[in-house]
């Protein structure tokens, strides 16, 4: 099984979302087939609390562009790790310190990436 088209949309346009931001080690993951309960992951990192929230903003903004609105939001009073969990795909958003330390990359490096455009990837990834 793969992603959906659906969920492959929302993944680049929250990594793009995440980009404009000026977010850094954007990656994406196709999960389907490791969770029945999502089908993409969406990691992206900033050095502080401030700029984390933005980043959350600025997704949000660009999700509900394409319809889409979380079912779920978590940790964004503290802006350290928020999750923003969308049913087709999860986005985490953390701060640098936490990214570090709970090297989620590592938990899914065995599943495929999804392909982010360039402007994504190019300087900040």
């Amino acid at each position: 099984m793969t992603a959906t088209d659906r969920a492959r949309k929302l993944a680049i346009a929250a990594a793009e979302a995440a980009s404009d931001k000026i977010a850094h080690d954007i990656v994406a993951y196709d999960v389907s087939d490791v969770f029945v309960i999502t089908d993409a992951f969406v990691l992206a990192s900033a050095p502080t609390d401030r700029q984390v929230r933005a980043i959350v903003d600025g997704i949000e903004e660009r999700l509900v562009e394409l319809g889409a609105k979380p079912a779920r939001r978590e940790g964004e009073q503290e802006g350290r790790w928020v999750l923003l969990d969308y049913l087709d795909i999860v986005v985490h958003v953390q701060h640098s310190e936490e990214r570090e330390y709970y090297l989620l990359e590592k938990l899914w490096k065995d599943c495929p990436r999804i392909e982010l455009p360039e402007t994504v990837t190019g300087s900040r990834a």
